[in-house]
This record gives structure tokens, sequence and C-alpha cells, in this order.
């Protein structure tokens, strides 16, 4: 019985922590846990298998393991992130978002689920958190989407989907963790994720698109007189192209003479400042030189986009890291309240409050995947992770099939840095063998947890929806109708749909690698992969110190007379002319060679190195 528990002690160790943590348990106590309870049985039956290389000193490498985990700077992101994130949800950014955005599509059909959809991918943009994007748009759009007629199933679907964006477009805090997890830069991760973040809105769109063509009824426009801010759209065009032809201008003549990256920043910021700054001038002082909607679309959008710019623009133009980013984002996101005046004491402890709680929600569970860790490597559960995997059928694609089905079941029941920190650093190994590119890799785990936050009945994204939707019958305050609650069933039918197109663009990204691998095209520096690293010559014409590296005469300098080895420029390593089996060096035994004519040495070409075997230690007499 001890035997059949050593050998496979590594799947059951797995399969046992993994249905705990299936079970609710807390994922932090539950990996440090299992990975203490597992060490001491792998200690004891270690004599039983060759496979377990545990042992009772081992214990003491964990405090370092953990000390690692603290110095881990790409970590830093993830409060930065999180902190920008809930002041700008706490300035209701969103609010201002979707209702200026909602007014902008308001006359076309399914105006209000583009808004929806448009305002997700900037609060992802800008956030990088589902559950505070969920919440901020049920909240302010789904009363006014069921008012005005929308289906209720397309109104939640559309508001869960567009909420989950947070996972995938930059500077989702996935895509800090997969990469940390990875070992990969950040900011390739980023550029890799920027594609198919794209591509996902704007099937999303055009999915609602579709819904205006064949169901036109469940996407209703907004009525005339909901649309207070009246109509416009053709100096809003106006305005826009001014500013890319000013940025156009600017780049090419005001600020040629620097650098690329800073040219493109500055010129971009003298556009958008001036946009703004025409439309806050034609606002107080009444120029009427733009519509009410324009000055409003103008005023909204542009402080949102810039901190977007400030954050994921000097991260993809090099000019600053990740965590760089982040720190500039929090405090433009303190900068932009405080503009707003809706900055206050209880706001900035409220933030800091939840983004403590985050970070250390973070810090236990990577605490936890570490005693983990040691003990499954210390049990070879990675080989056996590894060779399960390999023996796939299918081989790359194969295995990211599997994989893709396997992360999504778990996605339904954990959370995405669960996933991360335990199951991410196993594939990631089976990965690399197999020749995948761990950011493309990184990217569609990226997309199948985005998908999983959807998939009913466990999906986050659903749950944080349920939280805030009337169930039972509930009055509109804006026009005093009793309306029809929202059942869950009406949820969980609205997110089909977008799970079917989630999968594709897993499919897509699969089937097209270049979508996220276009990501090696942007750098400017040189691929550590290509380094070659040469150490000086030892010996030779290059002045080396005239001895090979293993201690054997060097091929170029051994023979110049004397009996040693020193080259040219180098130094003589004394004869070993009269020791017990010294080879014959082919020289002179008195090294009277080298009183002999420069010109007769060089016309003879040295001997040979003689022949030693190093792989026996050297004998002395």
């Amino acid at each position: 019985m001890m035997d059949l528990i050593a050998e496979n002690l590594a799947p059951i160790m797995f399969v046992s922590v993994m249905g705990m943590l299936l079970l609710g348990y807390p994922v932090a106590f539950t990996l440090a846990a299992g990975g203490l309870f597992y060490f001491v049985i792998g200690v004891e039956v270690s004599h039983l298998s060759s496979e377990i290389r545990l042992f009772w000193p081992l214990l003491q490498a964990h405090p370092e393991r953990i000390y690692g985990i603290m110095y881990n700077d790409t970590l830093l992101a993830i409060p930065f992130f999180t902190f920008m994130g809930l002041i700008l949800e706490r300035s209701r950014m969103a609010e201002d978002l979707l209702d200026t955005i909602g007014q902008l599509f308001g006359p076309i059909r399914g105006g209000l689920a583009y808004a929806v959809i448009l305002v997700g991918a900037l609060l992802a943009a800008t956030t990088g958190v589902v559950a505070a994007s969920v919440i901020a748009m049920g909240l302010i759009s789904l009363p006014i989407m069921a008012r005005y007629g929308y289906n209720q199933s397309v109104a939640t679907g559309t508001i869960a989907a567009s909420g989950t964006l947070a996972q995938i477009v930059p500077p989702s805090l996935v895509l800090i963790v997969m990469a940390d997890q990875l070992g990969r830069s950040v900011g390739d991760m980023y550029i890799g994720a920027l594609y198919p973040a794209l591509i996902i809105i704007a099937v999303y769109c055009g999915y609602i698109l579709l819904l205006t063509l064949f169901k036109p009824h469940w996407v209703p426009a907004l009525p005339i007189e909901a649309r207070t801010l009246g109509s416009g759209v053709t100096s809003l065009i106006v305005i826009i192209a001014a500013a890319i032809a000013l940025h156009f201008i600017a780049y090419e003549f005001i600020f040629s003479s620097l650098r690329y990256e800073t040219r493109f920043v500055w010129s971009a910021v003298l556009a958008a400042g001036t946009a703004l700054s025409i439309s806050l001038a034609n606002r107080k002082f009444g120029w009427g030189l733009m519509s009410r909607l324009a000055e409003e679309v103008v005023i909204v959008l542009i402080p949102p986009l810039a901190l977007i710019f400030l954050v994921l623009g000097t991260i993809f133009l090099g000019i600053a890291t990740p965590t760089e980013g982040g720190a500039m984002g929090a405090v433009g996101a303190l900068v932009l309240a405080l503009i707003k005046r809706r900055l206050d004491l209880q706001t900035v402890k409220q933030a800091l409050d939840s983004t403590t709680r985050l970070s250390a929600f973070v810090m236990f569970i990577l605490i936890g995947a570490r005693v983990f860790g040691l003990t499954f490597y210390g049990i070879n559960g990675n080989v056996w992770i590894e060779e399960l995997l390999l023996a796939l059928p299918g081989g790359e694609f194969g295995f990211l099939l599997v994989v893709t089905i396997i992360v999504f079941i778990l996605g339904c029941f954990l959370d995405f840095f669960e996933i991360a920190f335990i199951m991410v650093p196993l594939l990631a190994p089976v990965a690399e063998k197999l020749g995948i590119d761990l950011i493309w890799f990184g990217i569609i785990l990226g997309i199948n947890l985005q998908t999983s936050f959807l998939t009913p009945p466990f999906g986050f994204s659903l749950f944080y929806l349920r939280s805030i939707a009337p169930a039972k019958e509930w009055t509109d305050t804006a026009t005093g109708r009793m309306l029809p609650g929202i059942k869950t069933t009406a949820i969980y039918k609205g997110a089909l749909p977008f799970i079917i197109l989630q999968f594709l663009m897993i499919l897509l990204v699969i089937l097209f690698p270049g979508l996220v691998m276009h990501y090696k095209d942007e750098h400017t520096g040189i691929d550590p992969a290509d380094v070659e690293i040469q150490l000086p010559g030892f010996g030779g014409e290059s002045g080396g110190m005239g001895f090979s590296p293993f201690g054997a005469p060097s091929d170029s300098g051994s023979g110049s007379g004397s009996g040693g080895t020193g080259g040219a420029g180098g130094f003589s390593l004394p004869t070993m002319e009269g020791l017990p089996g010294a080879p014959d060096m082919g020289g002179s035994a008195t090294g009277e060679s080298g009183a002999e004519d420069d010109g007769a040495a060089n016309e003879d070409p040295p001997p040979a190195a003689p022949s030693m075997d190093l792989s026996a230690p050297p004998s002395f007499d």
C-alpha cells in the first residue's frame, strides 16, 4: 500500500488539493496546508521511490522563496492599476461616459448597446477590474435599457460581456499576472493582446448590428424626447478632423527635432489639449462654435482617453515600464477626480482599503502556491504533468485544445488569480517544449478566462450583475411605470451568444498566431535569444592567457619551442618534462629551441596538442 502511495504521490496530491479548492476552501491556506501535508508524507516515503526528492532541510528554502515574491517589482503594477480603477469608479467616470456615449449613439437602433460595449472597453482600459465595470454599467445602463424597451437578455448579456473586457484589454490584471508566471515581459503581453482585444470589441458590436437587422424591436433607438443633448454630429466630426490634422502638423514640423516617441507624445498632447480647450471655452463663453453634443463628447471623452494614453501609450512606445505606467495612471486618476471635484478623503480611504485587500489576497495566494510548488516539484509532479500533456495527440494544437477545455472548466469555479498561480506554472514548460510562444499561450489563456467569467451557472460576471439587477417588479423613477423584474434565466440566456463569440475568438487566435505574434515586430532592441557570448581567447594570436580553459595545451600556441603552451603575448606554463608519465610535447626538453631563429620557428607548423584523457583526474607520484 505504501509503495502504491509513493509511486502515485503526485497525482494524489494534485487531485486532492484541486478537490479541496473546488469545494470552496480558502485558496491560499488550502495550497499551503496541502503543500506542507504532502511534504511530510513525501519525506516519510522517500525511501520507497526514487522519484521523491524531499528531505527536511528543504523546508529552509521557504523564507527565500517567499521573500522572492516580495521583491518582484512586476507585481507592483497590480495595486497601482487597481487603485487607479477604484478612484475612477468612485469619481463616477462610468456614469459620465455612459450618459454621453448613449446620447451620441442614441438616435440609431442598438445605440445604447453600442454605448455599453464601447464604455466597457474604455473602463477596461482604465480600470482593469471586471467587478467594477459590470456593477457600474449595470447600475447605470440597465434601468435605461429596460425603460426604453430593450430585450432583457440582450441588455443583461451585453452588460455582462462588456464588463469582462477588463480581462483581456490592457492594462488587464490578468495579463500582468500571466506575464509574471510565464516569465515574459508585461509590455510584450500588452502589445500581443491589443489586436485580439480590438477584434473582440468589433465582434460584440457586429452581434448588436445583426440584432438591429433581424430583431430590431429588441434594440430600439432612443425616442426623441430622451435625446437631451440634441444633435450636432457634424461639428463633432469637424473638431476630431481638426485635432488629427493638428497632430500631424505638430509631428512633422513643430516637434520634428525630437525622437519618434517624444514627437508622438507631444503632438498628441497638443492636439487633444487644443480640442479640450476649445470645447471648455465654447461652453464657458457661449461662442456657438460647437453643438452641445460635440462639446459634451469632447469634454467627457478626452480625459479618460488621455489617461489611457498616459498608461498604455508610454508602455507601447517604450517610454515607461508597466509598473511605472501603473504609477502614472494612479496619479492621473487622482488628478482627474480632483479636477472634477469628486475627490475627498473618504474616497481615497475606500480605494486604498480595497487595493490593500486585493494586494494581500494576491500575495497570500502566491505564498501558498510557492509552498505547494516546492512539494509538488519535489515529488516530480511537474514531470507527471509534462508526460501526461506531451502524450496528447495532435501536437501543439491538441495540447492547446485540451488546455483550453481544462482552464475553461476550472474558470467556472476558481478565480483567475488561482488558475494563474497554480495551473500556468505547470502548463508553461510543456508549452515551451512544444515550441509554443508563451506570449501567444498567455493571450489564449486570457481570452479563455474571460469566457469563463460569462459561463452559467458559475460565471463571476453573471453573479455581479445578478447582485444589482432587480429580481422583482420595480418602479422606474423617471417615468413612474412599473417594470418587470429580471430573471436569472434571462441573464444566462443573454450570455450564451457572447460565450459562442468568445470561443470563436479563441479558435481564431489559435489558427492565426500572427494576431499576437506581431509583438515581436515591435521590438527595437536585441532579442536575448539571439545574443551570443564569446569568451576571450585562451592563447593564440589574440594575446590570451596562453592556456585552454580546461587546463589542456591549446591548439594554437602549444609548439612555440619551449615545451610550454604559451601563445603570442601570453605566458608559458612550466615544462612537464621529467614528470612521471609526462606526454611528449614535441619540443626540446631544455627549451633550447627558444634561441633558434625566429624565421625557422615560423616556417615549421606547430605540433599538434597531445591527446589527454580529461575524464580521469590527474595522478601525481
